[in-house]
């Protein structure tokens, strides 16, 4: 609930940064869209109600009015369908039931289409989650509306979107640590371990690192033996890597991509460094693509 509630208030910053320019002047109140209100009190029982009926009051049989939508306001809509689809988060019902009802025409479904992208794909928004954005694309994929060349920009993201989904194996690479050690990531033993994609020359990237050093429930897994940290740099100019190491806590590994398989077989979709995976004792995803100790910090042991 916590980090709902943090998502939702970042929302505003997200939305206006990614949202074009609305002209008001063209904008008519019968067009507005207003979700509906949960009859529950309980707040979990809430999000669930609001999930599944977020959007009961919207008419999607009515292209003509997305001429005339504020598309500033839908984006902040969805991005809090967003935020309440993120409390379960491998639940893609929701997702499927409203792109059924956006695929009643091709301007609906694309204009959907375009909302998803910017709130569930884009790599910097804080709610971008592949398991939300399949729906989507294998929506595109299945209308009637969209010709082989259309299909391949959604295909090929719906490829990349299913790597290392949520309950499933993580893709094994070999590494080579500062030592000149080799070993892979299926080797390493721990309770969890927490693969953290990064770069030296990345500022975001020690930003992250300075984050999850402060973080007192990572520092203590690891301390206790129950989380290893793998920092892991997946780029082709090992000279760089070599050139600027940097003092890593004890208990971290700090080793790079040997044989390049990461980028050059796609293994893992890594749109934006830095990136976190959270994976249990047998190397399954237990958290994708994050990219603040927050994320982490709720699903360690």
């Amino acid at each position: 609930m916590i980090r709902l509630f943090s998502i939702l208030f970042s929302l505003w910053f997200l939305v206006a940064c990614i949202s074009p320019a609305s002209n008001r002047s063209e904008v008519r109140p019968a067009h507005r869209f207003t979700p509906p209100v949960s009859p529950y009190l309980e707040p979990e029982k809430q999000l669930e109600y609001l999930r599944f009926h977020y959007w009961d009051h919207f008419d999607f049989a009515d292209t003509v009015a997305l001429r005339l939508a504020d598309s500033t306001l839908m984006l902040r809509h969805f991005a809090h369908f967003a935020a309440i689809c993120a409390t379960a988060p491998r639940d893609r019902g929701p997702i499927d039931s409203l792109m059924r009802r956006a695929a009643s025409s091709r301007p609906m479904l694309d204009y959907f289409a375009w909302m998803g992208a910017q709130i569930l794909h884009d790599p910097e928004s804080p709610l971008r989650s592949d398991e939300h954005y399949i729906p989507i694309l294998e929506a595109l994929l299945a209308a009637p509306y969209y010709n082989e060349y259309e299909r391949l920009v959604p295909a090929f993201d719906l490829e990349r979107a299913r790597l290392n989904r949520l309950g499933t194996a993580a893709n094994d690479f070999a590494f080579i640590s500062r030592a000149g050690h080799k070993g892979s990531l299926y080797g390493v033993e721990a309770p969890q371990t927490l693969l953290f994609f990064s770069n030296p020359d990345c500022a975001m990237c020690a930003s992250l690192k300075a984050e999850l050093e402060a973080a007192e429930p990572i520092t203590r897994a690891v301390a206790e033996g129950r989380l290893r940290v793998v920092v892991c740099y997946v780029d082709e100019e090992l000279d760089v890597w070599r050139a600027k190491r940097e003092p890593m806590p004890q208990g971290w590994l700090d080793v790079a991509d040997s044989e390049g398989r990461i980028r050059g077989e796609g293994l893992y979709d890594l749109r934006a460094i830095p990136s976190l995976y959270l994976l249990d004792e047998k190397k399954r995803v237990v958290v994708k693509d994050a990219i603040t100790a927050s994320e982490v910090v709720p699903a360690l042991l």
